[in-house]
């Protein structure tokens, strides 16, 4: 397996570093990618460098694409290869994280209609799915998480789900969680 984290101009650190960090603590394969340069600044002014750019990317490799939140969301949403990308991968029935404001992008893409998910309360609009009040929120292929606090939780949800509970369980007990 391996995993796809893009990052905007603003994303939340800890939204996308910590799952990160979890998954790559299993082993699973997992590449930051920036939509432009290489180094992306973050909500907070964190410079941060990617592993990869958007167009350097071949897709077609990763099993999941996660897409974490902060005003970066924005900045995702607004990039129609971003949109494409989200499309492609439900299309093709593969794993989509998304945490705090992010599952909003997929709630105004319609896909979110008839789907458990959760995102950040205050964000939360009318988008046909069902809104779970948890930090994370699994409905087939689609991981969603509702903020930054549920961050360790949500890398570990994609551990379980990219890996095994076997393997989710082995990092618990590697962070002491």
């Amino acid at each position: 397996m391996k995993a796809l984290c893009l990052l905007a101009e603003g994303f939340e650190d800890v939204e996308a570093l910590s799952p990160v960090a979890i998954l790559r603590r299993a082993g699973i394969k997992t590449d930051l990618c920036s939509l432009g340069d290489l180094v992306v600044i973050g909500s907070h002014g964190e410079r941060v460098i990617a592993d990869l750019t958007l167009d350097d990317a071949s897709e077609d490799e990763y099993d999941c694409l996660m897409l974490p939140g902060g005003r970066g969301h924005v900045n995702l949403e607004k990039d129609e290869r971003v949109l494409r990308l989200i499309r492609k991968f439900f299309a093709e029935d593969r794993y989509v994280g998304a945490i705090c404001a992010a599952p909003t992008i997929l709630g105004r893409m319609g896909l979110l209609q008839g789907r458990d998910y959760t995102c950040f309360t205050p964000q939360n609009g009318d988008f046909g799915g069902n809104y779970h009040h948890q930090h994370v929120v699994v409905d087939g292929k689609l991981i969603t998480a509702r903020a930054m606090a549920a961050s360790i939780d949500y890398g570990l949800k994609l551990v379980e789900v990219l890996g095994s509970p076997e393997l989710c369980q082995q990092v618990k007990e590697r962070i002491y969680y």
